[in-house]
């Protein structure tokens, strides 16, 4: 098996600003995966409040030397070995293993939702995504998004309220919110979600701080809307201690390790009667299209990533009313457009 890294910069068709940071591009590193000349690819996202640089992936990437001569009868068995080798670079192992995976799937034939005993018609609508900006670029932006059935919204500023009522002055479309943290008062949160609610919004993502989980245990059980992790899930290893204080968890790929990570939260998070939403970093189709193999399992799809790239060096999963679906190829469905290499 032989091992390739390729860092690579995203461009964003627009700046994408949060409750805590704004950018317009995105770092990225793609793994090429070469065994019995078949070829499978992985993607490492790496936007800046996450600690992983491309110099770190690569890094790690370089130190699986001891998979160079495995026979991949079992994906998971080496998938497994690599994330034994630290506790962290969830991005890095991300991208590994989206690779093995595609690769596995191209070998023996079959699109990973296949593989899985997934059905594809039961994949819900994703949302799309508008970031904070002044009121006029967003009631803009939520009128120009007539091709999606629900609309996500960064909040998290000054501006919530005005944003929330640009769009409503140009879409009735159900919207999620997404706070990245930015509120810091239970008090103000409750009565936001409250006042969410009437705006016909259905659920709201992370609205306060990692760090105050007591307070969003309060929030959780008064709240109106249900109330979803984010930056509080990583791993699997947060499921029961974040349990009571959120309805649901967002499962990104580069947070969680890959694939088989994330198989193992939602199982692990339903059996725990928590809502499941496969979400996503800014990414290619090389990363989204991996994710959307999951997003039979979901229950709600966050899946616009790509859509927000001006050059994405991959095709794959692609919008058909409203919903990203897989490709129906083997693997992941990700075919690269040039040649990293050259």
């Amino acid at each position: 098996m032989y091992l390739k890294t390729y860092p690579h910069t995203l461009e964003l068709k627009y700046t994408f600003t949060l409750s805590h940071s704004s950018r317009k591009t995105t770092d990225i590193v793609i793994v090429e995966l070469e065994h019995n000349g078949v070829i499978g690819y992985g993607e490492a996202s790496l936007p800046p409040y996450y600690p992983e640089t491309q110099a770190s992936v690569i890094d790690f990437i370089n130190r699986i030397p001891l998979i160079q001569d495995y026979d991949i009868i079992d994906p998971e068995i080496i998938i497994q070995s690599v994330h034994l080798l630290t506790d962290r670079d969830y991005a890095a192992k991300a991208a590994f293993d989206n690779a093995i995976w595609d690769w596995y799937g191209k070998t023996i034939g079959l699109p990973l939702y296949a593989l899985w005993n997934l059905d594809i018609a039961t994949i819900p609508p994703t949302s799309f995504t508008i970031a904070i900006d002044e009121p006029d670029v967003v009631r803009k932006r939520a009128a120009d998004a007539h091709t999606f059935s629900r609309l996500k919204i960064k909040l998290g500023s000054k501006k919530d309220k005005e944003i929330v009522c640009a769009i409503r002055d140009v879409s009735e479309l159900p919207l999620y919110v997404d706070v990245n943290q930015g509120w810091n008062d239970k008090y103000f949160a409750l009565d936001m979600i409250g006042w969410l609610k009437e705006q016909n919004v259905v659920l709201v993502e992370q609205p306060l701080p990692v760090g105050l989980l007591d307070e969003s245990v309060w929030l959780f059980e008064r709240s109106p809307l249900p109330v979803i992790a984010d930056e509080s899930v990583h791993g699997i290893h947060d499921i029961d201690r974040i349990q009571g204080a959120f309805h649901g968890i967002n499962i990104k790929l580069m947070k969680s390790g890959g694939l088989s990570m994330a198989r193992g939260m939602i199982s692990y998070a339903k059996k725990k009667q928590m809502k499941i939403m496969v979400g996503c970093m800014t990414e290619s189709s090389c990363a989204i299209s991996a994710a959307s193999h999951l997003s039979p399992l979901a229950d709600w799809v966050d899946l616009d990533g790509s859509l927000l790239v001006a050059n994405d060096p991959f095709t794959g999963s692609a919008l058909s009313d409203g919903k990203i679906m897989p490709r129906q190829i083997p693997g992941t469905g990700a075919t690269l457009k040039y040649d990293f290499g050259n």
